[in-house]
């Protein structure tokens, strides 16, 4: 596991900046496990990302209800994601995602819910409320996989 790396993102601007500068590195095979308590901008973080990679904006609605989402940008497909309505980890594999982790470029909401199918290279990204300052967030990264230090360093 590399070094985590903490950014404070003092507002919803900062998130969306964030995600953009990262959503311009990423590629198919890349996934992304976005952690955090709800509210904490793990929605927002992902809707601006997917925004920053379409040819045309399109509404980005959260996946609580259909599980996942999907979208064909110019740097490949999307797959937006959110476990917290699943119960067991082999409707994972029912929805796909497992290929998806290969091919598509995955953002997942409540990645706990992945279990042993999480990826071993995907970046995990930790995002906490401040108490003090509503808009703010902590944003904490960790990783294994060397590739992410470089796109991590694009979008710092």
């Amino acid at each position: 596991m590399m070094q985590p790396l903490s950014i404070t993102l003092n507002s919803p601007e900062e998130t969306a900046g964030f995600a953009i500068r990262l959503g311009a590195s990423i590629g198919p095979g890349d996934v992304l496990l976005l952690e955090g308590a709800i509210g904490s901008g793990k929605t927002h973080f992902a809707r601006s990302l997917i925004q920053s990679l379409m040819a045309a904006p399109e509404d980005v609605p959260s996946p609580t209800f259909t599980l996942v989402q999907a979208y064909d940008t110019h740097a490949g497909e999307i797959w937006h994601c959110d476990l917290y309505r699943l119960s067991a980890v082999e409707e994972i594999e029912e929805l796909g995602l497992i290929d998806a982790f290969d091919t598509a470029m995955c953002l997942v909401e409540w990645p706990d819910k992945l279990g042993p199918l999480t990826p071993a290279t995907a970046l995990t990204l930790n995002f906490q409320t401040d108490p003090d300052e509503m808009d703010a967030r902590r944003l904490t990264l960790s990783w294994s996989d060397p590739k992410w230090a470089p796109k991590l360093e694009n979008a710092a």
